[in-house]
C-alpha cells in the first residue's frame, strides 16, 4: 500500500508534506511516494532522521501555482508534481493521491488522469463537519458549481458509502439541502433532484435547511458544489471566530484565566473537533483509486491524517463498492423503464 503525495503543494510545502510522510510511516506504518522535486526534498527527508524504505521520493520538476489555470498540469506542466502523482495513481504505482496544491489542478489531473469511475458523470469533493452529534459529511463542496439534478444521485450514492466508512453508520441518513422541508420547497433542480433521491433505495429522509448541517439530524448532506462551498467557507471562518473570542474573554479578567485553567482538558476537547486536521482532506469521490484534497495550509499532521484516510479508503476498496451501487441503480431504474 503505497500513497502518492504531491510534495511541492501547499502554502508551506514542501516541509509539510515531508514529515506528514514521516509521520504516517512512523505511526501507521503506511508507505509513501514524496512527488517533488527530488534536489529540495532528499535534503529535507534527510533532516527528518527517517531511514525506513516506507518512503520513496519521485522526481518532479514543475510545480503548478495557484496562479495557474486548472488545466496546467494537463496541458503545460506535465513534469509537475500534482500530474505525476496521478501517473503514479494511474500506472498503478500507489493506490492513492493527496495533495495540498492548487485545488483545481488536483481535480482535472483526478479525472482527466486517473479517470472517473463507470457510471459517474462527474466526481464530487467531499468534507466531513463536525455536528452536535458528531460529524456529517457534506458533498459537493466545490468541484461542481452548476451541479445536474441526475448528478445529485451520484453524490447522495458516493456519500452514503464514504460515511459508512468515515462514521461507521450502517445505511446513513441523507438529507437534500434546500430552503424549506416541504417537497414543494427550493428551485426547479432541487424539486427535480428530490423525486430522484426517492427513488434511489438509500436511507434518504428528505429536504434539509441550513441550520441542520450542525444540528446532527442527517450523517450525510447533499447539494451543488456552489452551495456546499459557500456552507464549508462560512463553518470554517464560524469555527475560527468562535476560537478567537474564547481566546480574548479569557484574557479579560483573571476570574476568566483561572476558569479556563481548570476547564483545559474541556477547551482542548472542543477545538479538536473544529480542527479540520484531523479528517486530513476532503475525498474526490468518483475517481478510480483515492484522491484527497486537502486545505492549501495544511499543517504536517493534517497531511499525516490525509494519508491514513486514502490508505484505509483504498483498503476498503471503496471506488469498487461506488462503482457497484451505481451500477445498480442504473440498473433498477431500466427495469422500472421496461415495466
Amino acid at each position: 500500500m503505497r500513497i502518492a503525495v504531491d510534495a511541492m503543494g501547499g502554502d508551506h510545502a514542501p516541509l509539510v508534506n515531508v514529515d506528514g510522510a514521516v509521520a504516517a510511516a512512523r505511526e501507521f506504518g503506511i508507505s509513501s511516494l514524496l512527488v517533488g522535486r527530488a534536489a529540495e526534498l532528499a535534503p529535507l527527508l534527510k533532516d527528518s532522521g527517517f531511514r525506513g524504505p516506507e518512503i520513496e521520493i519521485v522526481d518532479a520538476a514543475e510545480v503548478v501555482t495557484f496562479d495557474d489555470p486548472a488545466t496546467a498540469a494537463i496541458r503545460k506542466k506535465r513534469n509537475s508534481s500534482i500530474r505525476v502523482a496521478a501517473n503514479c495513481v494511474r500506472d498503478g504505482r500507489a493506490e492513492g493521491m493527496v495533495s495540498a496544491g492548487h485545488t483545481g489542478a488536483a481535480m482535472v489531473s483526478a479525472k482527466m488522469v486517473i479517470g472517473t469511475i463507470a457510471g459517474v458523470d462527474r466526481p464530487a469533493l467531499a468534507t466531513v463537519l463536525p455536528n452536535l452529534t458528531g460529524h456529517c459529511l457534506l458533498l459537493d463542496v466545490g468541484a461542481n458549481p452548476d451541479a445536474k439534478t441526475e448528478q445529485f444521485r451520484e453524490f447522495a450514492v458516493m456519500g452514503s458509502i464514504y460515511a459508512e466508512l468515515a462514521f461507521g453508520k450502517k445505511k446513513p441518513s441523507i438529507g437534500l439541502m434546500s430552503i424549506g422541508e416541504e417537497d414543494s420547497k427550493g428551485t426547479d433542480e432541487t424539486k427535480e433532484a428530490f423525486k430522484i433521491l426517492e427513488a434511489t433505495g438509500l436511507n434518504f429522509v428528505g429536504n434539509i435547511e441550513g441550520r441542520d448541517v450542525f444540528n446532527g439530524r442527517v450523517d450525510v448532506i447533499v447539494t451543488d458544489g456552489f452551495t456546499g462551498n459557500v456552507i464549508l467557507k462560512v463553518s470554517e471562518s464560524l469555527s475560527e471566530m468562535v476560537e478567537q473570542l474564547l481566546r480574548e474573554e479569557i484574557k479579560r479578567t483573571l476570574q476568566a484565566s483561572v476558569g479556563f485553567l481548570l476547564s483545559r482538558p474541556a477547551f482542548r476537547r472542543f477545538k479538536q473537533r473544529l480542527d479540520y486536521s484531523e479528517y486530513g482532506g476532503a475525498p474526490l469521490l468518483g475517481v478510480k483509486g483515492c484522491v484527497i484534497i486537502c486545505h492549501g495550509r495544511s499543517s504536517a499532521k493534517a497531511i499525516k491524517n490525509a494519508i491514513r484516510f486514502a490508505a484505509e479508503f483504498s483498503k476498503q476498496r471503496l471506488a469498487e463498492k461506488i462503482q457497484a451501487q451505481i451500477a445498480e441503480l442504473h440498473a433498477r431504474e431500466q427495469r422500472m423503464v421496461k415495466a
